[in-house]
């Protein structure tokens, strides 16, 4: 260990962040109430230089994907990632600020986990599906210190795996299979949680506490976490059965679209949406001519309005994508592979690849004992990601909760969300006394198109109005307007702003929308 002068007292006002270099490496400090700490300098989930994010209390947000880390201690307090900051002792000499730091400096750092100790606490409690929502919340299980038995279950053989990467990095060829994991399967061994993977569960019976797999074994429980997220929605056309038809859900899917890649030479993308967008973007960038079909006007309609859309489809256009709007697939045409597909139009797009992005739906077929909802079979959950039995909690894409902004249960389909409710819901199996709360959660998203990196803060189904702040070919924020509230916020080019708005929403401290119809607003200052 080493003791450094890193700062002069008067270099960092309170709230402010500095990136500091030390012998070939880099720290962060931080300056809260007067006090001074430091961490590590980047993000544990895609290393983001945390000194570009927003320092707000004791939070540190980052810039890039919202993860939040404490300052002080520097534990992860959002995700998305599982790791936190490693954090070093300071203490001011006259007006030097002195950091005691180790001969190499770790950017991050696993918190402390309990193992199993059947003789203190008897109990099994399942995560069914390994996922955003489900890695999280194994983690926070132990993390919290239970030492019961934890079981991850998943019916893919792979180890938990970051999805996101799927249509953009991975689907470029630009990463390798062994980016995708979290965690190793010695991190599971060591923290006593065991997994069940490759295994399909073919009913939960909610009521006697039963998990029945395909090869009929069983498995019993006293607390159950259901995350088994979205399954990719089928084309329903005649020659949907055709070769090189695909849907992107998992790394198979993108191994086996990456085999056919290198001979094809045009790909149909059905759906414009973010899987369907980002593929499209990926496979041009393979050299593929691509072309985009969807019923809508423009990609994104419905999720971010008229005018983000169109600017979307520009780039994507001046990249060679071409687009047929206002029109459906009604059959895939194809001598054992496909060939062709034919529009409701009349227009026939040549194809050797098709990708189909027309959305996902809840997986809950399994289930039995719990009332789903009606149209789409999610769940329904409380405020605690709490199911209608008591000892059985829903997170992710299945999971239909309060989302007080909408004053109404809300499924919404984000990694990071998945990620955010994962971690509630373990915390509540765990603590009846002190249960975190899901109503004022603050979902956030991002997707990236070839130099396009949208972020996007709140949530809207509709709005009364969206205004535009900046400019859409560079740097905007779009305002998403609903009965004079500021309910969603889009930006590129903005992100320490952005961090900032996430914060305020997360405080319930938003202006009203006539605050940003009249005004150009310093987002920063108001933290």
């Amino acid at each position: 260990m080493k003791e450094l002068a890193v700062a002069r007292i008067s270099d960092l006002q309170n709230g402010q962040m500095q990136q500091i270099e030390v012998e070939n490496s880099q720290i962060l400090l931080s300056k809260v109430n007067d006090q001074y700490y430091a961490t590590s300098a980047f993000c544990t989930h895609y290393g983001a230089p945390l000194a570009k994010g927003v320092l707000c209390g004791e939070r540190i947000v980052c810039p890039w994907h919202n993860a939040c880390f404490n300052a002080i201690a520097g534990q992860q307090l959002e995700p998305p990632g599982l790791d936190s900051l490693t954090h070093f002792a300071v203490r001011v000499e006259g007006e030097q600020v002195l950091v005691k730091l180790p001969d190499e400096i770790p950017q991050k750092r696993t918190l402390s986990m309990a193992r199993h100790e059947p003789s203190i606490d008897p109990r099994t409690f399942v995560v069914l599906g390994a996922g955003a929502a489900g890695m999280a919340a194994v983690e926070m299980l132990r993390q919290q210190g239970f030492q019961g038995k934890v079981v991850l279950i998943s019916a893919e053989s792979k180890l938990p795996y970051d999805r996101t990467k799927l249509s953009k990095n991975y689907l470029q060829g630009n990463a390798k299979a062994d980016s995708l994991p979290v965690r190793d399967c010695k991190f599971y061994d060591d923290y006593s949680i065991e997994l069940r993977f490759g295994q399909a569960v073919t009913k939960v019976d909610a009521l006697n506490k039963k998990i029945t797999f395909a090869d009929h074994s069983e498995l019993e429980f006293d607390s159950l976490l259901l995350a088994t997220g979205g399954l990719a929605r089928k084309l329903d056309v005649p020659g949907s059965d055709l070769a090189n038809i695909f849907t992107i859900r998992q790394p198979e899917d993108v191994d086996s679209i990456l085999a056919v890649v290198k001979d094809a030479q045009q790909a149909v993308v059905i759906g414009s949406s973010f899987i369907g967008m980002e593929a499209a973007a990926s496979l041009t960038q393979q050299g593929l001519d691509v072309t985009v079909i969807s019923p809508s006007k423009v990609p994104f309609e419905h999720i971010l309005g008229e005018q983000l859309g169109k600017m979307f489809q520009q780039v994507h256009e001046s990249q060679g994508v071409k687009f047929q709007f206002g029109t459906k697939a009604i059959e895939l045409i194809g001598n054992e592979q496909v060939e062709s597909v034919v529009l409701d139009n009349g227009t026939q797009v040549a194809a050797n690849l098709v990708i189909v992005g027309i959305g996902v739906q809840p997986n809950t077929s399994y289930l039995t004992g719990v009332k789903l909802h009606e149209q789409d079979h999610s769940i329904p959950v409380n405020n605690y990601l709490q199911t209608e039995i008591n000892d059985i909690y829903a997170a992710g894409d299945i999971a239909r909760f309060p989302y007080a902004p909408m004053n109404k249960l809300t499924r919404i389909e984000h990694w990071r969300l998945a990620a955010q409710q994962g971690r509630i819901a373990a915390a509540n199996m765990l603590n009846s006394n002190q249960r975190q709360e899901v109503e004022r959660i603050v979902p956030f998203f991002w997707s990236g198109q070839f130099d396009l990196k949208l972020r996007y803060v709140g949530h809207v189904e509709e709005w009364d109005e969206i205004k535009i702040d900046g400019d859409l070919e560079s740097a905007f924020l779009a305002y998403y307007l609903k009965d004079e509230q500021i309910m969603a916020v889009a930006g590129m080019n903005r992100d320490r702003e952005l961090a900032a708005i996430s914060e305020l929403m997360r405080l319930q401290k938003m202006p009203q929308a006539t605050a940003v119809k009249d005004t150009q607003i310093n987002w920063l200052d108001m933290i």
